[in-house]
């Protein structure tokens, strides 16, 4: 079932790469948005830089007003290193295999990169707000599954692959996709946790008291099953909208850029 629209319908068109490489979304406000998460990213990354290099380490007991010691602010830096390189990828992925991100799912990964590393960490919004967390992982489980469905509309697309995939098998593909993303990530939380003796997995609370047992369990499991109810939400909802014809996964598709003519 054919679900797309022409090429390069629906898409608006990407301004070229700013400062040498950032592909920002198109538009002035998208622009604006990722010019300004960009320096935020800069900003966090020196501040946590020089935090890292002041702080006391864990065994010490921290002096300074924000009551953080040194992995706090190595995972800042951590994160926002990995923001920065995010946000260069598709300014890569546009010169290495001409793959266009479509400017909407660009703008909703830099928005989300902004909320988890400036807000989340630098901020303090997973201790501060309520269910911070659980807001995140559902809205990254919706933007990985409706990326699985990007996927598969370019492989559908693709004149190397002889086969058009059923509504059937691109929303089990969909939803295993971001589910194992979602599973990924916490073995980078857990990896992280262990090597650079950081608490990405939540297992202390934020005064440094270790949690037991179930309890200490409970954030990365919360954080799987949010992963999945949000995965399988949007791999449902775009079942449906291909078995009705609906063109919302082309707003959100993979473009592949046309080679050049000699």
């Amino acid at each position: 079932m054919n679900t797309e629209k022409a090429e390069g319908g629906g898409v608006p068109p990407r301004l070229p790469a700013a400062g040498g490489g950032v592909g920002w979304p198109a538009g002035r406000l998208g622009k604006a948005v990722g010019v300004f998460i960009f320096f935020t990213l800069v900003a966090s990354a020196v501040y946590a830089l020089i935090g890292a290099v002041r702080a006391p380490g864990a065994a010490a007991v921290s002096t300074a007003a924000s009551g953080k010691v040194r992995s706090d602010y190595v995972l800042m830096l951590l994160e926002s290193c990995l923001g920065l390189l995010i946000l260069f990828l598709p300014s890569m992925l546009e010169k290495r295999f001409r793959i266009i991100l479509p400017s909407r799912m660009y703008l909703l990964f830099v928005v989300f990169l902004y909320a988890a590393i400036f807000l989340g960490e630098v901020r303090d919004f997973y201790y501060r707000i309520p269910h911070w967390d659980v807001i995140l992982h559902a809205f990254s489980g919706i933007m990985l599954g409706a990326l699985g469905f990007s996927i598969v509309s370019l492989l559908n697309k693709s004149e190397k692959v002889a086969v058009t995939l059923s509504p059937q098998f691109v929303a089990l593909f969909a939803f295993s996709f971001a589910l194992s993303l979602g599973v990924l990530w916490e073995i980078y939380e857990f990896a992280a946790d262990g090597v650079l003796g950081l608490n990405m997995q939540k297992f202390a609370l934020e005064d440094k008291t270790s949690l037991v047992g179930r309890a200490a369990l409970v954030d990365t499991m919360k954080d799987l099953i949010v992963d999945a109810l949000a995965a399988l939400a949007v791999s449902v909802f775009g079942f449906l909208s291909m078995k009705a014809e609906k063109s919302w996964i082309a707003r959100v598709a993979l473009k592949r850029k046309p080679e050049a003519v000699s």
